[in-house]
């Protein structure tokens, strides 16, 4: 296993708008361009069960040189304007994998 970056971003609006923003992400193609984007490994949206207010986005890029492409690229244009349509606000988390990968005394708890 390489390293990759894994950031978290947690996205918050009133009425339903943290959805809203993650489903005009899908329809509009954009979630598509930035999967395809060289170094892309993971762009997933999730809902927190007891948050209805909230979206988790998985976000995950094999380096930085990736990651700093991906945030001068037209996608960034486009998830600014659609945060500022959607009054959005956001909470991140970053982190850095390990070349180990899970430790065998973690992967006896993981069920296949």
């Amino acid at each position: 296993m390489s390293m990759a970056i894994t950031i978290n971003i947690y996205y918050s609006g009133e009425g339903g708008n943290a959805r809203k923003f993650a489903e005009e992400m899908l329809a509009s193609g954009t979630v598509k361009d930035i999967r395809a984007e060289e170094g892309n490994i993971r762009y997933d949206y999730f809902f927190p069960m007891d948050d209805p207010q909230t979206v988790l986005l998985i976000d995950s890029w094999k380096d930085q040189r990736s990651l700093d492409k991906h945030h001068a690229s037209p996608m960034m244009a486009k998830i600014t304007e659609l945060r500022n349509k959607y009054d959005l606000h956001m909470k991140a988390e970053r982190y850095i994998s390990d070349e180990t990968g899970i430790p065998a005394t973690d992967k006896i708890y993981i069920r296949k």
